[in-house]
């Protein structure tokens, strides 16, 4: 489960979740106060990782813009994550692997889908992160989650008509835990 500063969602005991920043929607709008306060509520332990404050579809500017926050989130016990976005390949040397315990692959849907998000991720599990992806909503984004050796993923499918969704998300989850997994190539 994800949730971010502008849901209504709480945990669930024993359920994993993680904490996003809400910066894809909110843009500019982003307030790191708010932020602060969210990650200061009193949680349940289940927490996978917290996001780095991004820039949608922008690797330097989310890197310079995340820098002083994978401290922050450490301090509050939360493993920190950078969301990955588009052109983070030609920066992997730049990367404070020692400060981060999760690798979100954010960023356009042309580049998430890429060879070079791909190799990207790789390289984070080889450093020993926790690999999740973004908005993942149809089958064949989950086939790619899968194939790149994602540990998790999220999407708002099951938010829209969740009566007639589950059972194809379920469907889905089930097909490719049936089907060999093989390493992602273009």
């Amino acid at each position: 489960m994800i949730i971010t500063p502008e849901g209504s969602h709480n945990t669930i005991p024993g359920v994993p979740w993680c904490a996003d920043n809400g910066c894809y929607t909110l843009g500019d709008r982003f307030n790191p106060d708010k932020y602060k306060r969210f990650l200061d509520r009193k949680w349940n332990d289940d927490v996978l990782f917290a996001t780095a404050p991004d820039v949608v579809g922008d690797a330097k500017a989310t890197l310079e813009r995340s820098e002083s926050w994978f401290d922050e989130l450490s301090s509050r016990g939360y493993p920190p994550a950078l969301v990955a976005q588009d052109g983070v390949e030609n920066m992997m040397d730049e990367i404070p692997w020692d400060q981060i315990r999760a690798w979100f692959i954010g960023g356009s849907t042309a580049w998430k889908e890429s060879a070079d998000a791909a190799d990207c991720a790789t390289e984070a599990l080889k450093r020993g992160c926790h690999l999740h992806m973004g908005r993942v909503n149809s089958f064949r984004r989950l086939r790619l989650a899968a194939a790149i050796r994602c540990d998790t993923v999220d999407g708002n499918f099951l938010a829209f008509g969740p009566t007639v969704n589950l059972p194809k998300l379920l469907k889905w989850m089930n097909f490719i835990d049936l089907q060999p997994t093989f390493d992602w190539v273009e």
